[in-house]
């Protein structure tokens, strides 16, 4: 007798954003997977905030410019109630400043609207995988800001990480360099679950929010090389 097919977990997603039609086009996109349910929206970062922590998603969707609470402050409010919650940024802006204080607010990806909306369901996988995502356009700002951190760390040259044990950073430098929990495992001969004991370990000790800020922190430290990374 065949053995029964599990049922695959189905990844419960909050979609905050000010644009009804916007909203509304993404439900009807992720109502054809079948492992991503949408369980909530909000139109305003307040909204978002109090939707979030009522219903604890895996996942919230979030816009950056909303009335009353922005997308970045209610980034904030929720990693602080629900660290737990993975929060993928969506949104038309494609200033710096929105990248950069995103990130610094813990979350998850920042990807603009330019994608399609079929893209979002691969996106949500991946952030539930453990990916930080930044789009492309994106990302170059990001490396030009690395840059300069490092730069910065080399004229004050401060000691990297005395707090991580050594194989913490070694998890550490391969997780800023883009590789996923399974690829950090596959690199250094440990199990997944074991990458994802150590990712928490470093977020803790370093008193960091997310893997993206842990990324921060691997370049301004210079536990990385921006110029051939």
């Amino acid at each position: 007798m065949a053995d029964a097919v599990q049922p695959r977990e189905v990844t419960r997603v909050v979609v905050a954003d000010d644009q009804a039609l916007f909203r509304r086009g993404i439900q009807v996109v992720l109502s054809g997977e079948d492992d991503i349910e949408v369980v909530g929206e909000a139109e305003d970062g307040e909204e978002a905030v109090s939707v979030a922590e009522d219903l604890a998603p895996d996942v919230v969707l979030m816009d950056v410019r909303m009335p009353r609470v922005g997308g970045i402050e209610a980034t904030r409010r929720i990693r602080e109630s629900l660290p737990s919650v993975k929060i993928l940024v969506l949104t038309v802006s494609d200033a710096e400043d929105d990248l950069y204080e995103a990130i610094k607010a813990g979350a998850n990806g920042y990807l603009l609207k330019e994608i399609s909306v079929e893209e979002v369901a691969g996106a949500i996988h991946a952030v539930m995988r453990g990916q930080s995502l930044i789009s492309p356009h994106m990302a170059s700002k990001l490396l030009t800001e690395f840059s300069s951190l490092a730069r910065r760390a080399e004229e004050r040259q401060v000691a990297p990480g005395p707090l991580l044990t050594a194989r913490e950073l070694d998890v550490l430098r391969l997780v800023a360099k883009g590789f996923s929990n399974r690829e950090v495992g596959e690199q250094l001969f440990i199990s997944e679950n074991t990458v994802k004991n150590h990712v928490r370990n470093i977020l803790e000790k370093l008193h960091l929010r997310s893997r993206m800020q842990a990324v921060m922190y691997a370049v301004r430290e210079r536990l990385i090389d921006t110029e051939t990374s």
